[in-house]
């Protein structure tokens, strides 16, 4: 399995050149009523801050979970009215209907779904929410020569470690492993699709914190974008899932 402290050990590169969320995930939990102030979230392996920072400006309470020391650090530094609990997700010690909102940005699959459902089925308040997203770097419907390039790195790994769970754009096979067991109920998916422009640098950068590639695969893919004028264009998808917390009898 691809190591989740990766991140941690690149806490500085991952806070500098993680992309934003797009405008229009915003909105939507905005139309769904889930980011109403005053609510109370809890975000479960909140890095260092990208989503965090859009709930506390949208007037919500926060509690970010974050089991990466360097990460947790820079996320208090960053946002010091957030209450971070540092540790893992199954760790953590949650109040009982604590919460109206819990959050997992790029995050769900690092997440042990059998402890971690019953545990904020606790947490969350009678009717409330479970609002997960991740973003794909890389979308299979646009194909470009950058993309061209990078599945070539890829194609090459032999053996390769796979992420836990579900492939990143295999939404019904996420609502299914979160509605597992009754505790929850979908209620809606979406899927936004967008796109950022990125130099050599930034590629460098990005790509140096996902877990599954190695330093030589980002000083290849690096080398690409410089052999095709040193900017390209990467599209990108962010599917996004709310569950609701069920009443059981």
């Amino acid at each position: 399995m691809v190591d989740p402290m990766h991140f941690d050990r690149r806490a500085a590169v991952y806070e500098r050149f993680r992309p934003p969320y797009p405008d229009e995930l915003w909105e939507r939990l905005r139309d769904l009523g889930l980011l109403l102030p005053g609510r109370r979230a809890v975000e479960l392996g909140a890095g260092s801050g990208q989503a965090t920072a859009a709930l506390v400006e949208a007037g919500l309470s926060v509690t970010a979970v974050e089991p990466g020391p360097h990460l947790a650090g820079r996320l208090r530094a960053r946002l010091p009215q957030v209450t971070v609990l540092a540790g893992t997700a199954e760790e953590a010690e949650l109040p009982e209907a604590g919460f109206d909102l819990a959050v997992a940005a790029t995050s769900v699959h690092w997440l042990d779904l059998g402890i971690v459902l019953p545990k904020l089925h606790r947490a969350l308040v009678p009717g409330g929410s479970f609002a997960v997203w991740r973003t794909a770097f890389g979308d299979p419907a646009v194909r470009t020569r950058f993309r061209e390039r990078t599945g070539q790195i890829v194609g090459r790994r032999r053996g390769a470690p796979a992420r836990p769970g579900p492939d990143e754009l295999d939404t019904a096979g996420w609502v299914r492993e979160l509605t597992a067991g009754g505790l929850f109920a979908e209620v809606s998916t979406d899927t936004f699709r967008w796109s950022i422009l990125l130099g050599a640098d930034e590629v460098h950068g990005l790509f140096s914190t996902f877990s599954n590639w190695s330093a030589a695969e980002v000083e290849e893919a690096t080398r690409a974008v410089q052999d095709l004028g040193g900017y390209v264009t990467e599209h990108y998808v962010t599917p996004l899932i709310v569950v609701e917390r069920a009443s059981l009898p």
